[in-house]
């Protein structure tokens, strides 16, 4: 099958891509899947001349020598990461039923071969999402029933252990109409830095559902996440992503608001050091009246580390009375740390309350002064202010469970008190 590209012209060439797919698998049952690895054969790896990736260098990703991953027969001790009692484990991209546990009496949890793949959000002229659509091995379903409320999170804890491979993972959180529930996604490493994690999420949220999503990134190597989110009128949607460790991440999150009396909510915290890059490009689409949708995001980078935000808001024709707010935060530990802030707003409405902002700065020397008179040493001080800095965006992390687990790698690997 040829694949139409941007020039309107079906040439198959060699590419990065080619090489670099050439230890996977292609031919599949299923059509989609088909359709996403021809679209491969036109595709190659994004460079800073691209826009959408103008500030994220992935060489390295482009350069490795990957394959994909199995999972194994050993039992992993993931005790201190498990948050909720109704819990998945997905190892190297494949399900581990022996080590998950969940009650199908309380809760609708299913895992489907994605050579039964039907239908898909996924962009096939966007890299990773073609890749994971021809790629992946199994989908995970996580549906709640109309009328029903989850009063337990359902966890999903995708774990690397594997060297240089690929785990292409993908969830598709449902909701029926007037439905409540709690997903939470931690995706760890315990590889090396030489494997990706390309990770792909479809979002369903029905009229009158409120569906919440806390995704935490806590592993080495590269991480690649694409959520695809549809709401329907009078739904609620909240997205919390924790990005807390990992030398290559990006979070690509695309929301299309299309029912009228929406609340969309976006937070956003990333914490840096040494040399990682951390991407969040985030879309918000205002199809219809009457909504309202709020993103903050808020990094903390040291070292020589790299942070780029790239927030999007468009507010269409037929979209009024929207009010859209966007704020991004920067606070800079490091004269060599820099982080590259891009947040839009396009509106095409008259009646609107629409804002974005973005500050970029070091922590106060008078609040560190002010601190360090009272007793306190510069470390601790320093500390002090760098918590209450971001701490605006954990408080988001409404469960407590998982608030504790993001305080306790905060202190793990920064040294950080609880905020």
């Amino acid at each position: 099958m040829a694949y139409q590209i941007k020039n309107n012209m079906n040439v198959q060439t060699d590419t990065k891509l080619q090489s670099f797919l050439s230890g996977f698998e292609g031919v599949r049952e299923n059509a989609i899947q088909n359709e996403a690895w021809d679209a491969l054969q036109y595709l190659d790896f994004p460079t800073t001349r691209d826009e959408y990736w103008k500030y994220t260098r992935i060489s390295k990703i482009a350069n490795a020598k990957l394959s994909s991953g199995k999972a194994s027969n050993t039992i992993l001790d993931l005790e201190k990461h498990l948050l909720s009692d109704q819990f998945v484990i997905i190892e190297n991209g494949i399900f581990r039923a022996d080590l998950s546990s969940f009650d199908l009496s309380k809760v609708n949890v299913k895992v489907e071969s994605t050579d039964t793949l039907v239908q898909t959000t996924a962009n096939m002229d966007e890299l990773f999402q073609a890749m994971n659509t021809a790629l992946a091995e199994q989908t995970l379903f996580i549906s709640i029933p109309k009328k029903q409320v989850w009063e337990t999170p359902v966890q999903v804890i995708y774990i690397t252990t594997e060297n240089q491979i690929m785990s292409n993972t993908r969830l598709v959180f449902e909701s029926e109409d007037f439905a409540e529930g709690h997903v939470i996604t931690t995706f760890i490493n315990e590889g090396n830095s030489q494997s990706l994690s390309n990770h792909y999420t479809e979002v369903l949220v029905a009229e009158n559902a409120h569906l919440k999503l806390d995704k935490i990134q806590v592993g080495n190597g590269w991480h690649v996440a694409t959520e695809n989110v549809w709401q329907d009128g009078n739904s609620t949607f909240k997205i919390n992503t924790m990005t807390l460790k990992g030398d290559i991440v990006r979070n690509n999150l695309n929301i299309e608001v299309a029912g009228e009396n929406c609340e969309t909510f976006l937070n956003g915290a990333v914490i840096t050091k040494e040399n990682q890059l951390v991407d969040n490009h985030s879309f918000v689409n205002h199809l219809v009246s009457n909504c309202m949708s709020d993103e903050n995001y808020k990094y903390v980078l040291d070292g020589k580390s790299t942070g780029v935000f790239n927030g999007r808001v468009v507010v269409q024709p037929d979209a009024q009375k929207i009010n859209a707010y966007q704020q991004n935060g920067n606070v800079l530990l490091s004269d060599f740390a820099k982080i590259n802030s891009k947040p839009e707003l396009e509106i095409y409405a008259d009646d609107v309350k629409c804002s974005h902002g973005s500050t970029t700065g070091q922590l106060d020397e008078d609040a560190l002064f002010y601190l360090q008179a009272r007793g306190i040493s510069k470390d601790k001080a320093r500390k002090i202010l760098v918590s209450a800095f971001v701490g605006e965006v954990l408080q988001s992390l409404d469960n407590e469970k998982v608030l504790a687990y993001v305080n306790q790698v905060l202190f793990d690997e920064f040294g950080w008190t609880e905020m």
